[in-house]
């Protein structure tokens, strides 16, 4: 994983990897999400941008099964989710967060067996007793879970605690204990968030190679280069509504994105910069 290379074009298929139809999410009288659709397709990786407020995570979980939307439907290869985020884990479909959650004092390779759990068979009483099945599974998921710290980078850290990781490391981390559950979605929430410059290009090469494995991509990301380097579409949320959804050019260009962002458009054209304040405590519906 040593350069970086363009996004897959159009590799779309008949049923999309995710479908969001009509999705509306609200909280009392606060309406976070309002009736967005957004698809994404195998070997696609679509951005999902905003500024603070636009619903973006709420969106998120409505997607993991953290919230059950008020109004419309999720499906995962068309079929439609079931509202509990481990059931979502096993369907398919996994994900990070913008505030890193690892287990801090476990060590890197604790963190991705704990991934891998939703892939194993073996039940309460295999565990108690210890027998061949159990071995044999356990051997099974530390092999795969190396294999997925080499695929990041981080196989030389397996034993060290993850706490003790650098920032930009712990986001690897993360992402490979997502990966631990194989799955064909990945949703990564602000995954270059604090990081400088040579980290978040280490991220863009990541998530590229995962791309390349076939898992599909849904980003969320305040570093606009960082989203535009990467996708291959792009649809924005603003005071939960998706006001437009296409390819670079398209994003950049629309007035009503750069209203959202700078308040007012501008003369002529020119690129929308997202707010940069990543350090706000969100809410229900922050984001």
């Amino acid at each position: 994983m040593t350069t970086t290379t363009a996004p897959a074009a159009g590799l779309t298929t008949a049923t999309p990897v995710l479908e969001a139809s009509g999705v509306i999410m609200r909280f009392g009288g606060l309406t976070a999400v309002n009736n967005v659709n957004l698809t994404v397709g195998q070997g696609e990786i679509v951005g999902l941008i905003g500024p603070n407020g636009a619903g973006k995570t709420t969106f998120f979980n409505c997607l993991t099964g953290l919230y059950v939307p008020t109004e419309g439907t999720v499906k995962y290869k068309g079929t439609v989710l079931p509202p509990k985020p481990h059931l979502v884990t096993q369907a398919g479909i996994a994900r990070t967060f913008q505030n890193i959650r690892l287990f801090a004092n476990m060590t890197v390779l604790e963190n991705v067996l704990v991934g891998r759990f939703s892939r194993t068979k073996e039940g309460i009483f295999s565990a108690i007793l210890r027998g061949p099945g159990f071995h044999r599974a356990e051997a099974e998921s530390r092999e795969k879970a190396m294999e997925l710290l080499e695929f990041c980078g981080l196989a030389n850290k397996a034993e060290h605690l993850a706490r003790n990781l650098p920032y930009g490391e712990q986001r690897k981390l993360e992402i490979a204990r997502a990966l631990a559950s194989d799955p064909g979605l990945l949703l990564l929430d602000e995954p270059t968030a604090g990081m400088n410059p040579q980290e978040t290009v280490a991220a863009e090469e990541l998530v590229f190679a995962i791309r390349d494995k076939g898992i599909a991509i849904l980003v969320i990301e305040h570093d606009m280069k960082f989203i535009f380097n990467l996708c291959d579409r792009t649809a924005v949320l603003v005071q939960g509504q998706k006001i437009v959804e296409g390819d670079k050019e398209t994003v950049q260009n629309d007035e009503r994105v750069i209203t959202a962002y700078l308040g007012a458009p501008l003369e002529g054209t020119g690129t929308p910069e997202a707010d940069a304040d990543t350090s706000t405590t969100s809410t229900e519906a922050d984001k």
